[in-house]
């Protein structure tokens, strides 16, 4: 069995990871919304913080009634508990990653974790 998974992914409204590259410990999907659009759904989740990459354009996400804007470049965490809707701009669509883990779950990182 391969220690490694590598997936190509197309050009698509929505990519979840988690079957391709046999996730266990996250889930990782890519999204891109044309500009004017919103996901169609406010949502929260039980256990799982979210943590945001913007790859390209503008737009914003609605927190708990606050709005954030946000471009590429930006980075962003929410809590579980959290209700969230994203947008793009008028102007601009927008692309991310969306990186789902279970909150208070990292027991170690790059320096902590390694093994030499």
């Amino acid at each position: 069995m391969s220690n490694y998974q590598k997936v190509n992914v197309k050009e698509e409204a929505r990519t979840e990871l988690h079957d391709a590259l046999a996730l266990t410990g996250a889930e990782i999907s890519i999204n891109a919304l044309p500009a004017g659009a919103s996901v169609p759904f406010v949502h929260a989740h039980k256990q799982n913080e979210e943590i945001y990459a913007i790859l390209s354009g503008e737009g914003k996400a609605v927190i708990d009634g606050e709005s954030v804007s946000l471009k590429a470049g930006d980075w962003l965490r929410i809590a579980p508990s959290a209700k969230r809707q994203f947008f793009a701009s008028e102007k601009s669509a927008i692309k991310y990653i969306c990186i789902q883990v279970k909150e208070h779950s990292l027991e170690g990182y790059t320096m902590t974790d390694a093994v030499v």
